[in-house]
């Protein structure tokens, strides 16, 4: 099994995605930290500030020597530009809040996957047709599980990762899931505001956790 293909497996298999950014160093090591802890394997930082180039680069680093198996991703890539810097400083893979062409070139060019965001079928169609396997849906809470268990069958060889609005939450967890996710992304409703400003690490391990037991029994 290639790169691309495993990082496919183990998001869906995982069924979250955690996300998040913050331009001190130090926090986002912290959580990195703590997500690996709860089991996480596949995480996105998101390009979300100044910091965020640095900062990647030193997670990169911490990936390397102390957390293995622990692919890293990043998000909010809206150029190739963008792409082409992320890829040099170590990104597993790349994703973007819409569909960016280049984007996905700089993906193609280093064989790294490519998830594009997309919330209507003309946008699903162009990554399909740019051979993206994982595509994002985004925003989840502006379209809904409807939506997503109206497209399904259209796009049988495809996987969706639902994003924005996602709670670690049976209720809303189970409607994403029969409607037909493969996995969901989650940020702030999982690594809150609150947890950063009080450092409440061990808070984001446990949260953590209990989101993976839940996917697994809404998935049942």
């Amino acid at each position: 099994m290639d790169k691309k293909e495993q990082i496919l497996q183990l998001t869906i298999q995982q069924g979250v995605l955690p996300l998040y950014f913050n331009k001190d160093e130090e926090v986002s090591i912290n959580v990195l930290k703590a997500l690996y802890e709860a089991g996480i394997r596949t995480v996105e930082y998101t390009n979300r500030g100044e910091a965020a180039l640095n900062n990647f680069k030193v997670l990169r680093k911490v990936c390397d020597t102390e957390l293995s198996g622990m692919y890293l991703g990043i998000g909010t890539i809206k150029n190739g530009e963008q792409a082409k810097a992320f890829v040099d400083a170590g990104a597993d893979y790349l994703i973007s809040p819409g569909v960016v062409e280049e984007a996905a070139k700089v993906a193609e060019q280093n064989n790294l996957p490519y998830v594009p965001g997309a919330m209507t079928p003309t946008e699903i169609i162009r990554a399909e047709n740019m051979g993206c396997k994982l595509v994002k849906i985004f925003p989840g809470n502006i379209v809904g599980p409807g939506f997503v268990s109206a497209i399904r069958e259209l796009f049988s060889g495809l996987n969706f990762i639902i994003t924005g609005g996602v709670e670690p939450e049976e209720g809303n967890l189970r409607g994403w899931f029969q409607a037909g996710a493969s996995a969901v992304g989650m940020g702030s409703k999982l690594i809150t505001k609150k947890i950063l400003e009080d450092k409440d690490y061990g808070k984001i391990t446990e949260l953590t956790k209990d989101s993976l037991k839940l996917i697994e029994l809404v998935r049942k």
